[in-house]
């Protein structure tokens, strides 16, 4: 059965689907790999959280500072490979996601340690100065939330145009941040809805907790993660020719054409 929505037959046309049957589709075929390798993305976050929960308990921000570094620099490596598949997916690579996983570890990990950690470092930053907040003010105004949303907001359109390239294409760091700022401001409304999604979905999760802490080992990263770059992944493999370039380096790969 497909996650949240009932299981149909596969019916082949020859033709890749567009829209919401195109998310169901992919969704329905692929929830089960998602869900392990989320929890195993969750896995390379441990040591982040747990610096972070030091961090704010002893209310030092020096702590928060390593724990983005180091925190950061265990878990991307992880998230590359989360990305790596819904990308594979997303372009009906159905390999095994076993073999799939230790592939795109085994390549991406020393370039997936840098946006591993300038994620980490920032939302840590952004967790902490949140929680110094609270306690010291004891509520906080709708200007400062609106102002962590935004500050999230730009960090993560930033990150979704970036993870994709760690795990689609060897290049410098620098080229790749250039091309995740382009992309973000010529396909703005696509990257902000994205990029909206995720981080309301982690609010939601912050603020409602203990109650929300089931969904985390459920859905984890990977459910948010999917429905972002299911969003952008049309502009982003017309601009950046990924399954043209797969195809070109190894014909007859991609079977389906576009709707």
């Amino acid at each position: 059965m497909g996650l949240f929505i009932p299981e149909e037959p596969e019916q082949f046309t020859g033709l890749r689907k567009t829209g919401f049957p195109r998310y169901k589709e992919v969704l329905e075929r692929s929830w089960k790999e998602f869900f392990f390798v989320g929890f195993l993305t969750l896995l390379y976050f441990i040591p982040f959280a747990g610096g972070m929960v030091y961090a704010i308990l002893s209310k030092s921000a020096l702590a928060a500072v390593a724990a983005g570094l180091a925190g950061g620099s265990i878990a991307g490596p992880g998230y590359a490979c989360l990305v790596d598949l819904i990308l594979r997916r997303l372009r009906n690579d159905r390999d095994d996601w076993w073999a799939s996983y230790k592939k795109a570890m085994g390549q991406n990990w020393r370039a997936a340690i840098l946006p591993g950690i300038v994620q980490c470092l920032f939302m840590g930053m952004i967790v902490f100065g949140a929680a110094l907040m609270i306690w010291g003010a004891g509520t906080v105004t709708m200007g400062t939330l609106l102002l962590l949303l935004f500050a999230s907001l730009l960090l993560t359109m930033l990150m979704m145009a970036w993870w994709p390239q760690v795990a689609l294409f060897e290049q410098k760091q620098t080229i790749r941040v250039k091309n995740a700022l382009f992309f973000s401001i010529f396909h703005f409304k696509k990257v902000f809805l994205a990029s909206l999604v995720q981080v309301l979905w982690w609010a939601v999760i912050a603020l409602f907790m203990p109650w929300t802490a089931f969904a985390v080992p459920i859905l984890g990263v990977w459910y948010v993660l999917y429905v972002g770059l299911f969003l952008i992944y049309p502009d982003m493999d017309r601009d950046f020719r990924i399954e043209e370039q797969i195809e070109e380096k190894f014909p007859g790969v991609m079977e389906e054409e576009e709707e």
